[in-house]
């Protein structure tokens, strides 16, 4: 009785990618807007709820400063965050798509246009 080993696979040249996703999306500008909005959301949910007590002495909108930070305030606060990483990251994508138009565009600008033959 012999053993049958399947076979390998025939790898294409081409580099295989990490996943789904191009690695350029966890660039340097893409790490600092996720680090900044962690950072954020870091403060609202955590440290500004544990302090909502000491602000209860400030009133805004006839209730105490406290009552909006910890019925309101973090899930506005996240919302904002969404809404900001869309746009930031639209933005960067467009920036992407203009640099990359650019660099497509550069090699024709320098070449020299065909000589009439006349």
């Amino acid at each position: 009785m012999s053993l049958l080993l399947p076979r390998s696979p025939v790898k294409s040249a081409e580099p295989e990618l990490a996943g789904p996703f191009p690695p350029d999306l966890h660039d340097v500008r893409h790490l600092w807007l996720k680090a900044g909005l962690l950072l954020i959301w870091v403060l609202v949910s955590f440290v500004a709820t544990y302090f909502a007590r000491d602000l209860q002495f400030l009133m805004a909108g006839g209730w105490p400063l406290g009552y909006w930070i910890e019925a309101q305030g973090a899930v506005l606060v996240f919302i904002g965050i969404v809404v900001v990483y869309a746009w930031a990251m639209n933005r960067f994508e467009r920036q992407d798509e203009q640099r990359r138009l650019a660099l497509e565009a550069e090699p024709l600008a320098g070449a020299k246009p065909p000589a009439d033959a006349a």
